[in-house]
């Protein structure tokens, strides 16, 4: 299955996703490509509302570009980000495993990673909304969407993983 369908499929199926992969092999590198790719997505999302940001200085007189807004968005989402979601995905394992979850570190980061990149399409259109309408009820509405969507994918990830009936290490 290929990635685009598998994000697609995990928001109708996302338990049988996080096992196909798994199943598939699914490691330690194939789940921090996933967080980058995630990541380098986020930060293409922020770009149109960067630009606007820009734009709207520049008609009150100030000179902020893009590129001095963008890059301390990059390192922010690009190189630090990453670090904070896998304390996430530790803390996430440390939770499940004191509820009685039988998972090992690894199946928090995957559930956690691939839940991330599945909410990247929805993210990117959150960034339109912000680069194009601005802050509003649309913009509401939409970070509402990113973030239901990324927990039932995330929490349906937890639950495939770290409560599974067969151990793989």
């Amino acid at each position: 299955m290929s990635t685009v369908s598998a994000i697609l499929r995990s928001y109708r199926a996302p338990r049988e996703v996080m096992r196909a992969h798994r199943a598939g092999g699914a490691d330690e590198a194939l789940g921090l490509m996933w967080l980058f790719i995630a990541c380098i997505l986020f930060f293409v999302a922020r770009l149109p509302e960067l630009s606007r940001q820009s734009h709207f200085a520049s008609l009150e007189g100030r000179e902020e570009p893009v590129a001095s807004l963008a890059l301390p968005m990059f390192y922010g989402t690009v190189l630090l980000a990453p670090l904070m979601f896998l304390l996430l995905a530790a803390l996430s394992h440390l939770v499940v495993k004191a509820l009685g979850a039988k998972g090992v570190w690894l199946d928090a980061r995957l559930a956690l990673f691939w839940a991330l990149l599945c909410t990247a399409p929805v993210v990117l259109f959150q960034g339109l909304i912000a680069g194009f309408v601005g802050p509003g009820p649309g913009m509401n509405l939409a970070s509402v969407m990113v973030f239901l969507a990324f927990l039932f994918i995330w929490i349906n990830n937890l639950i495939a993983l770290e409560w599974r009936k067969e151990a793989l290490a």
